[in-house]
């Protein structure tokens, strides 16, 4: 015969919802174990490279709504820039036009390679259009390396230009890279040579 406790319940009642309240308080201690294993945390995000072997970067003064273009040209290759996006080995990846479809508040554009081979590389600016009375423009050419897919890149080059007129291009750095796709910094010049009009 079921007994009353002190409280006027039926001992079973409470030996149930003590029961239940044990398993409850035993699956939620489970799943709180588990939820670490359930999603492993993935490597940081900082921890991934960059792409590219040669990178070169442009960037001018945010403010200012002018399109600045960046061509660049690996050796055996065919110029890169704003109407040839790709080549065997550069690529550009941003292609800025100033304040147009912009949400970044950055005036900047960047190609990589995909190896470094040997022989000369030309960089070039070009300006494209920028409003009145904002010349002469000021851009920031950079270029950087990285010798090893995993190490960061490593700033080889790096002068800020002035670009007095719409249309002109200027040859900011023409430098080489050895066999072994080491900077050669006794190679560096700016020697104009047109890259828009260059046709392989």
């Amino acid at each position: 015969m079921a007994t009353l406790d002190d409280y006027g319940e039926d001992s079973s009642t409470t030996v149930f919802r003590d029961v239940i309240f044990l398993a409850l308080a035993g699956f939620v201690a489970v799943v709180m174990m588990l939820l670490p294993h359930l999603n492993p945390p993935t490597k940081a995000e900082q921890d991934i490279a960059s792409p590219g072997n040669v990178v070169v970067e442009i960037v001018w003064p945010a403010e200012i709504n002018a399109d600045v273009d960046l061509w660049v040209e690996a050796p055996g290759d065919m110029p890169v820039g704003y109407s040839n996006k790709g080549g065997r080995i550069f690529n550009l990846l941003r292609d800025d036009l100033g304040f147009f479809q912009d949400v970044s508040n950055i005036n900047y554009e960047v190609s990589y390679s995909r190896g470094r081979p040997a022989g000369e590389y030309t960089v070039n600016l070009h300006l494209y259009k920028a409003p009145p009375g904002t010349l002469p423009l000021e851009v920031t050419v950079m270029v950087s390396l990285k010798t090893d897919p995993q190490a960061q890149a490593l700033r080889v080059l790096g002068k800020t230009f002035e670009i007095g007129h719409v249309g002109d291009e200027i040859t900011c750095f023409r430098f080489q890279l050895d066999d072994d796709g080491q900077f050669l910094s006794a190679s560096v010049h700016d020697l104009p040579r047109s890259l828009r009009s260059a046709r392989k």
